[in-house]
């Protein structure tokens, strides 16, 4: 194994993106409604993160995606707090620290990008994710914020940065 490369996302890594993604759900017994599996943005991640203050990060080893991640606005919200937004990661790269690295590279482009605060959702199916999030310092919340549309995810957690 070589040693894995956490990089902006590239439109050709769009399929590769995607289909982590919803391997990772289907995994996890997720929902398929009201989760980023029917995200319309799914498909193209790339297109999607190019505006000001968003990006999406992707984890690459020996030429393979093997996890990604992104920072955005999130929508419904002031515009000083920001989204962690699908952050998953295949089987191989679980276990390896690389969830960390890449928290911590999102982040720290939530902290450059003059965000103050960062929302996640998740799902309580999702406990080693859940770990890695409170390890990262955030809190869960009794409350939804923003309009992301995945009303199936029921844990909600928020980080000041």
């Amino acid at each position: 194994m070589s040693n894995p490369i956490i990089r902006p996302i590239q439109k050709e890594d769009n399929p590769f993106v995607a289909k982590i993604i919803r391997e990772v759900l289907v995994e996890n017994g997720a929902p398929k409604v009201g989760t980023a599996y029917e995200d319309e943005t799914l498909d193209i991640m790339f297109e999607t993160y190019q505006a000001a203050r968003m990006e999406y990060f992707v984890v690459e080893e020996n030429n393979k995606i093997i996890g990604a991640a992104g920072i955005a606005p999130l929508a419904g919200e002031e515009n000083s707090v920001c989204e962690l937004q699908k952050m998953y990661f295949s089987a191989e790269a679980r276990g390896r620290g690389i969830g960390a690295k890449m928290m911590g590279v999102c982040l720290h482009f939530a902290r450059e990008n003059f965000y103050k605060k960062c929302y996640l959702e998740t799902l309580p199916t999702m406990k080693a994710a859940k770990k890695l999030y409170i390890k990262s310092g955030f809190q869960e919340v009794d409350y939804r914020m923003g309009t992301t549309g995945h009303f199936s995810c029921t844990v909600w957690m928020l980080k000041e940065l």
